[in-house]
């Protein structure tokens, strides 16, 4: 029989009339519960936008992209890409040029991310899922079609399927001179195509970016056989990391090969940092919730000074005392955690079966927030509770382990 853990649980479970300990030592349970609920809501809900994340960008991303790692271009030839097709685990090899574009359309104008692609480009990528208006398709009936974001379409008012009023795209022309020629004529290449389609992915790309075909922006851009990256789809049975090493090492120094997450790093990282500052937040939070069991405690010890007393002198050694308070102050701190921790789980699995909470914007591309528990985050939560308690409690242990039993007695 463990006694130090009887006695903290019989001081824990005392009927006695109600005095200040108890309400103090309900309050640090309360304290206890509030943060821990808090802390594994908000991290699930940060869990939540990192896949929203992934699953906005998923919708135009590929699981690789090739990109050069000096200057925006490379060239490329069909041995290369030959190459590269038959790399065990590639399922399709996508060419790009992206560059930014002056776009035009009737009287206005603004500065567009144009992004020529193949025409297997939607055999790897998800984008046509995406569409909100008109056709996915870049080339209907040998006529080449602009798909556009629904932030350019609505900044320009732009028709779709308008024939007698195409977009006009122009980029700089290349004379090599380090003045630009006042004559637009002569300052510029320009091209016309019509607009066919609107997407919906984010709003950084829906604000930004329009998709043509890669000979639209090949002529335009005069980039003959460069391109500014390759477009990797890696079949479902090959492991992604596996391929991207392969890749890598057959194209060598000279070439970037970023996976999904890669892609868009600095957001990731973003989202990841905000994560551990909530974390340490909420953790100086329950720190401070926690403070009570220190009060309740330093109390009880001056309150039972006397059954202390009592188990020193017929035995108890300084070490089963202090394992008591710890005890104590361990079980008020459990009940805590472990109430919050189910309210916690049980708000993050409402939230993501009935959707209950919205976003509160109509533009928004999700109804309600997006919640992800992860079994981390509740260990990582855990395991801060334990520190804490132990902080809390070891110096209200120590005190009563060195109660003198002469004068308690």
């Amino acid at each position: 029989m463990d006694v130090p853990l009887l006695i903290a649980r019989r001081y824990f479970s005392s009927k006695k009339k109600r005095n200040i300990i108890s309400i103090i030592s309900n309050i640090s349970m309360i304290g206890v519960a509030v943060g821990t609920m808090a802390l594994i809501i908000v991290l699930s809900v940060f869990n939540g936008l990192e896949d929203l994340v992934r699953t906005l960008y998923g919708k135009s991303d590929p699981d690789l992209l090739v990109t050069a790692v000096e200057g925006k271009s490379f060239p490329v030839n069909e041995k290369m890409l030959d190459d590269l097709r038959r790399i065990r685990g590639v399922g399709l090899l996508t060419e790009v040029i992206e560059d930014n574009a002056l776009l035009q359309y009737h009287d206005r104008q603004m500065v567009v991310k144009m992004k020529g692609v193949s025409e297997n480009y939607y055999t790897q990528s998800n984008i046509d899922s995406a569409i909100v208006e008109g056709d996915h398709r870049l080339r209907r009936g040998g006529e080449p079609y602009a798909l556009l974001g629904a932030g350019v379409q609505h900044e320009l008012s732009i028709a779709l399927n308008n024939r007698f009023a195409p977009l006009h795209l122009l980029y700089p022309r290349n004379t090599g001179k380090k003045t630009l020629s006042l004559n637009p004529e002569t300052a510029f290449t320009e091209k016309t195509i019509t607009a066919g389609g609107v997407f919906l992915i984010e709003q950084h790309i829906d604000d930004s970016y329009i998709f043509v075909p890669i000979e639209f922006a090949e002529e335009l851009l005069h980039y003959g056989d460069r391109r500014t990256a390759l477009e990797v789809n890696v079949g479902d049975e090959h492991d992604i990391q596996k391929v991207k090493a392969v890749i890598k090492q057959h194209l060598g120094s000279k070439f970037k090969v970023l996976d999904s997450d890669e892609q868009h790093v600095s957001l990731l990282k973003a989202i990841k940092v905000e994560k551990m500052f909530v974390f340490i937040t909420f953790a100086f939070i329950l720190l401070i919730a926690s403070l009570n069991i220190f009060f309740s405690l330093s109390m009880l010890v001056i309150d039972k000074r006397k059954d202390v007393a009592i188990l020193l002198a017929m035995g108890a050694t300084p070490r089963d005392i202090r394992r008591i308070f710890l005890l104590e102050g361990a079980i008020v701190a459990l009940v805590g955690a472990a109430t919050g921790l189910a309210l916690g789980i049980t708000i993050c699995w409402l939230q993501q079966t009935f959707h209950i909470v919205s976003m509160g914007m109509a533009t928004s591309v999700v109804d309600s927030y997006p919640v992800k528990m992860q079994f981390a985050d509740i260990v990582l939560t855990g395991l801060a509770i334990v520190v804490i308690t132990i902080a809390v409690s070891i110096r209200p242990a120590l005190n009563a382990a060195k109660l003198d039993v002469r004068e308690n007695l």
